[in-house]
């Protein structure tokens, strides 16, 4: 975590030496970011050396600053870069909000404003060959601040105090976390968070969110040498179970599901095998049944647990439950 911790700072760090013309000294880094001045110039060097052009440049009075030389021609847009950029937002607006959003914004306002108004309204009808469904995606315009206080607290390391309602409850609830990760996941976007309160690291979906407010630095949750992409690839979807031992599930999947199944990426421990009439198998071995279950029956009648038992127990009775409810 402490490796995330000092990417998102020189993150941070290479978004500020874009925005200034004149530069910054290291002592006003050192202070922006509240470290050493010998963290500071080990991180730019780093940044030098994987090839973003910084420098240390002498000003009047000798004093010294850096900053970052301009791209020039090396970036320079070509037109049909320019119109995949433009037919490109209608892709990102999911993720409207962030700072990804944001960047995106920025580029595409130096583009519209270097192709004029009637360019762009050409570009815009190619871009109507392009649809996003927006199916079940969630919409963060007015959440950015939200998710400002979030990103804050992945560079520096701090608690933040959430209000937060849960899918079960209907009032919100004061909660404080260290966060770890934002994920990606079905149109939404999920936290990946130290949970101070239960010692332990959980998921928070980020539209739940009703405030955010960034608190103390901490060193909570770093123990366990937290990283997202370990902590992803043993989560279904974004979503760990609590139980410590990990069961076998085979899944068997009709002819009318199986291309589906095995056009897809599940979870780090699938395994799926082709039957001569057309079904496969799919094998899993998760610690929880929360989230598989609901998977499954979003397949209908395309999709049958074979083991364990009791999983095929818990289906049984969830369908019992649906049955009941359409009986009359």
């Amino acid at each position: 975590m402490v490796e995330s911790q000092q990417v998102l700072r020189q993150w941070r760090l290479l978004q500020q030496l874009a925005e200034t013309r004149q530069g910054i000294s290291l002592r006003q880094l050192a202070a922006s970011f509240q470290v050493s001045d010998r963290t500071l110039r080990r991180d730019l060097v780093i940044l030098q050396t994987v090839g973003f052009p910084l420098e240390e440049v002498t000003a009047e009075r000798g004093l010294k600053r850096w900053k970052m030389r301009p791209f020039g021609d090396q970036l320079a847009f070509h037109l049909t870069d320019m119109v995949s950029i433009l037919m490109s937002r209608r892709l990102m607006e999911p993720l409207a909000g962030t700072p990804f959003w944001e960047g995106h914004q920025r580029v595409l306002r130096k583009i519209r404003a270097a192709l004029g108004d009637r360019a762009v309204s050409y570009c815009d009808k190619l871009s109507e060959m392009l649809r996003i469904s927006g199916f079940g995606s969630s919409n963060y315009s007015q959440r950015g601040a939200i998710i400002d206080a979030l990103m804050l607290g992945m560079e520096e390391g701090r608690r933040v105090r959430l209000e937060y309602q849960s899918a079960g409850n209907v009032t919100a609830a004061v909660q404080d976390v260290v966060p770890r990760g934002l994920i990606w996941h079905n149109g939404s976007l999920y936290l990946a968070a130290w949970s101070v309160a239960r010692q332990e690291y959980r998921t928070y979906k980020v539209d739940r969110m009703l405030g955010a407010e960034v608190g103390e630095l901490t060193n909570e949750g770093l123990g366990s040498e937290f990283s997202l992409p370990d902590w992803q690839s043993r989560a279904f979807g974004v979503f760990q179970g609590e139980g410590q031992e990990l069961r076998q599930l085979r899944i068997q999947f009709a002819a009318d599901a199986a291309r589906y199944v095995q056009e897809s990426w599940w979870h780090s421990s699938q395994q799926i095998t082709a039957r001569p009439d057309g079904t496969v198998e799919l094998t899993l071995e998760l610690n929880d049944y929360s989230a598989v279950s609901k998977w499954i029956l979003g397949f209908g009648s395309s999709a049958t647990v074979l083991t364990p038992p009791d999983l095929v127990q818990r289906m049984r009775e969830e369908l019992d439950i649906m049955r009941a409810k359409y009986g009359e």
